[in-house]
Parts: structure tokens; C-alpha cells; sequence
């Protein structure tokens, strides 16, 4: 699993209109997945299920 970072040099993930992260290949928005246990918060592409992780 990639950081958001990475995969926004990469071209993997791109930034719409409003700054909202989006996937590249499916163009959604990404979901959110938070664990309050840890200082990384998960992103996930609602249609292709990829993960990203990005950190608090």
C-alpha cells in the first residue's frame, strides 16, 4: 500500500475540481477508512478497491 503522495506523483490519483482526491483509472472519490489506533488513515477507491494510506 502507497502513500497519497506518492500516488499523486505518480499520476495514480489525481485532485478534482474542489481539491477532493479522485482515482485515476475509475475517476470516483475516494472513501475513508479510520482506525483510531493508529496516525494513518486509509483511502480507498470505491470501485476498483484500491488503498492508499495517508498519515494525521
Amino acid at each position: 500500500m502507497q502513500s497519497i503522495r506518492k500516488a499523486l506523483r505518480k499520476g495514480e490519483l489525481d485532485k478534482d475540481t474542489y481539491e477532493r482526491v479522485v482515482c485515476a483509472d475509475c475517476d470516483k472519490p475516494l472513501k475513508t477508512e479510520n482506525d483510531p489506533d493508529t496516525i494513518t488513515t486509509i483511502r480507498i477507491c470505491p470501485e476498483c478497491n484500491t488503498k492508499w494510506k495517508e498519515i494525521r
